[in-house]
């Protein structure tokens, strides 16, 4: 496989997952896992946002603003965390021991996928039309999607986060949509004992 995990979108939901799970790959049971993020974000709600309501962020901030900070932290803090970038994923695949994920350049396999890409209609990548439903959250008149999941898991290997796992467009509720994937990850890869990442103060 190419990468242990590939997290799909470089929003509020997969940023966060991929700051997590990058500030772990020094601990014992990651340090030989491949993780990697496809950082395609022209479709992220952040692009026009204006955040005054947002824990940890100053009133004020534009979205444009966060997600390049994330961007810079996620390269400088976590080199190890490889970055796709100017990639747009068009197909899922299953595949034995995990995923095919084909972009418009290139492909990637993958033991477990995280989906972080937005809940706007129609939805453009192949491979998940049997688990499209419409959004629980969201106005009907808005027309936004979601993909059935239990607790962000739409099936084994495939994760879902975010306005797409059915949350509200929020972005601290998006950003810690992707944390909780990613700590569902490094649980797994700690052989099922419950794992977070937390830093602290000397």
């Amino acid at each position: 496989m190419d990468f242990d995990v590939l997290i799909i979108g470089g929003g509020a939901a997969g940023l966060s997952c991929a700051l997590v799970i990058g500030s772990a790959m020094e601990n014992p049971y990651a340090e030989n896992k491949k993780a990697g993020i496809i950082l395609h974000q022209k479709a992220s709600h952040l692009n026009s946002a204006l955040l005054n309501n947002a824990f940890g962020i100053a009133p004020g901030t534009s979205g444009m603003d966060v997600l390049s900070s994330a961007v810079s932290q996620l390269e400088e803090l976590y080199p190890k965390l490889q970055r796709i970038e100017k990639e747009k994923v068009k197909e899922i695949q299953e595949i034995e021991g995990g995923y095919r994920v084909i972009t418009n350049k290139k492909e990637y396999s993958a033991a477990k996928v995280v989906l972080t890409i937005g809940y706007n209609s129609p939805f453009r990548i192949k491979g998940l039309e049997a688990y499209l439903i419409p959004h629980k959250k969201a106005k009907p008149t808005k027309n936004r999607v979601q993909l059935k999941n239990d607790d962000h898991l739409v099936k084994p290997g495939l994760y879902v986060a975010g306005t797409l796992a059915g949350w509200r467009s929020q972005v601290v509720i998006a950003s810690g949509s992707g944390a909780s994937v990613a700590t569902d990850i490094l649980t797994d890869w700690n052989k099922g004992e419950h794992t977070k990442v937390h830093d602290k103060l000397a």
